[in-house]
């Protein structure tokens, strides 16, 4: 195994054990621990539902500082009152005891069916066997023991140059159902061992997020566990990022590039999907309207179901654009499939359709529209709607 995501930055070690939360024996909890206590910031869902191990990190990582974050997946740990909390509160107290901090610099994540209660017995005895099996190579075990629905573990990672300094940033998410932006769409650990402040490494992780994490839906909902945290360990021992300038922009753009790699994964493997769609807006009048117009297309069924019909049903993105409460002039928009101009000046084409037939048969699919109003691009990412979407939800308790 070599270093990756979560343990590609310096000062990081990590791994995935099963404790018997999931039925079927599949790994089910991640720690990842910085070998020093780290700079922190977290974005969190705006679902007004809150799981209460997300409830407990909002509220620890104020504090700007973290030192390890414990993630279960096969237990929501929501919608239990105080119970949810209580065991929130013990599960960093037991982690933080074995890890050698304080409970409040143990930053917890949980994934799974909601109203159901944590077997914390089970998840001491995890996080023991946890502790004890970290390692630098730990990352891809703590990515898969975070999935759920997931059919693939999820992560990324940059290495880049700060002053001459050779700084990381590595990153694993999970999600494949439930996303939508709102933030954060899905649960995701970020690491870097750059020295940076808290303010600009939350304002670094808010402009990431809006680039990636808020560009992506699969069906419509915001979970209410989704949570995206980072810890900047300082390892790398560059000259502290203490201002926006060339640094900084160094920072952000590896840290959006990371964040789109996961974001797009996280499309992709939507559940039941078989496609990825990257949808993509040119020439809007302004940034509401491109990301109305996104947000509708993304999440139409009609639309993600032609898609994986491999229909150039293009009607129905142009329809999904008009009732998106964008104000724009369809006699001047343009829509493309692939390089397939489908659609000039609002009016539909003769067109190619076994070329089109042929580009919906790729597994990644781009759909442009140009409105010609103004000098707003955008895109977002989503995945087409397929019969196994319905059997996986629809058996998501059994």
């Amino acid at each position: 195994m070599i270093k990756s995501g979560v343990t590609a930055p310096k000062g990081y070690r990590a791994s995935g054990v099963a404790c018997g939360l999931k039925k079927n024996g599949d790994m089910d909890l991640a720690m990842v621990v910085s070998d020093r206590t780290s700079v922190a910031a977290g974005i969190f869902t705006s679902n007004i539902v809150k799981g209460h191990s997300l409830k407990w990190t909002a509220q620890k990582i104020k504090s700007g500082i973290a030192r390890a974050v414990i993630i279960n997946s096969g237990c929501a740990n929501a919608c239990l009152g105080e119970r949810g909390d209580a065991d929130a509160s013990s599960m960093a107290a037991f982690a933080s005891d074995i890890i050698g901090c304080e409970p409040e610099l143990v930053l917890l994540g949980s994934t799974g069916v909601i109203g159901f209660p944590l077997d914390m017995e089970k998840i001491k005895t995890g996080i023991k066997k946890a502790f004890d099996l970290l390692s630098c190579e730990g990352g891809n075990l703590a990515s898969k023991a975070i999935m759920t629905t997931d059919t693939f573990p999820k992560e990324a990672s940059k290495t880049f140059i700060i002053g001459d300094k050779t700084v990381t940033i590595g990153g694993m998410a999970k999600g494949s159902g439930m996303i939508h932006p709102n933030m954060a769409t899905m649960i995701s650990t970020i690491t870097t061992d750059a020295a940076i402040t808290a303010e600009l490494l939350e304002k670094a992780l808010k402009t990431a997020a809006d680039r990636s994490f808020n560009r992506i839906s699969v069906d419509g909902d915001t979970s209410v566990c989704d949570q995206v945290v980072i810890l900047a360990n300082g390892m790398a021992e560059n000259d502290p990022v203490e201002k926006e300038g060339p640094e900084y922009d160094t920072f952000l753009s590896a840290l959006i590039e990371v964040s789109e790699m996961l974001a797009k994964m996280l499309a992709k493997d939507g559940e039941g999907a078989t496609k990825l769609i990257e949808i993509r807006v040119k020439n809007c009048k302004d940034r509401e309207s491109a990301n109305l117009i996104l947000s509708a297309i993304a999440k139409s069924p009609l639309v993600k179901t032609a898609i994986f019909g491999q229909d150039a049903n293009w009607g129905r993105i142009f329809t999904a654009a008009g009732y998106s409460g964008a104000k724009f002039d369809p006699d001047k928009v343009d829509i493309s499939l692939g390089d397939l101009l489908v659609c000039k000046n609002g009016t539909g084409l003769c067109f190619d359709e076994k070329k089109a037939a042929d580009i919906l048969k790729e597994d990644e699919i781009i759909i442009s529209l140009d409105f010609k109003d103004g000098d707003i691009d955008d895109r977002m990412w989503t995945c087409d709607l397929s019969l196994d979407y319905v059997r996986i939800n629809g058996s998501y308790r059994s």
